[in-house]
């Protein structure tokens, strides 16, 4: 479900009414606990918390024009989906959210590589998004980055 907009709110009020609110909460949660040095910004059509050019003037290898990405918040068909790079480079990350995620929530994990997928938007552990969002800060994402790159 591609959501045509111009800026973050926009977004946000383009979306059906029910899942405005989930969103707008689980941006909050994002916008309290990641480090400064990220910024919000609509990318690839979603809500997406990325590394400006001011903190890695580098960018994104596919398109070195675009910020490094980070996370990214999207209403889909049927979720709501989280895409994390962090718990898709790092093992050690994925694990511990996986862990936490099965001893905080009554249903199954639904996840793809990167993609976390909230089929139950009544059900969205805020906490958990929270905490995953203070796990790591732009300096470590960007040499967890770079490290990757140099393989």
């Amino acid at each position: 479900m591609r959501i045509q907009a111009d800026t973050v709110d926009q977004y946000i009020e383009k979306l059906p009414v029910e899942r405005r609110k989930s969103i707008s909460r689980i941006r909050e949660v994002l916008q309290k606990n990641l480090s400064s040095d990220f910024k919000e910004c609509l990318s690839y059509g979603m809500i997406g918390y990325v590394v400006p050019h001011e903190v890695y003037p580098d960018g994104y290898h596919c398109d070195p024009k675009l910020p490094l990405p980070f996370i990214n918040l999207a209403s889909q068909k049927n979720y709501i989906a989280l895409y994390h790079m962090g718990v898709y480079a790092q093992e050690d990350l994925l694990k511990w959210f996986q862990n936490e995620y099965t001893s905080r929530v009554p249903h199954k994990l639904d996840m793809g590589k990167s993609c976390i997928r909230f089929k139950k938007i009544d059900q969205i552990p805020m906490d958990l998004i929270g905490e995953l969002a203070q796990k790591m800060d732009a300096k470590q994402w960007i040499a967890l980055y770079e490290k990757s790159r140099k393989k």
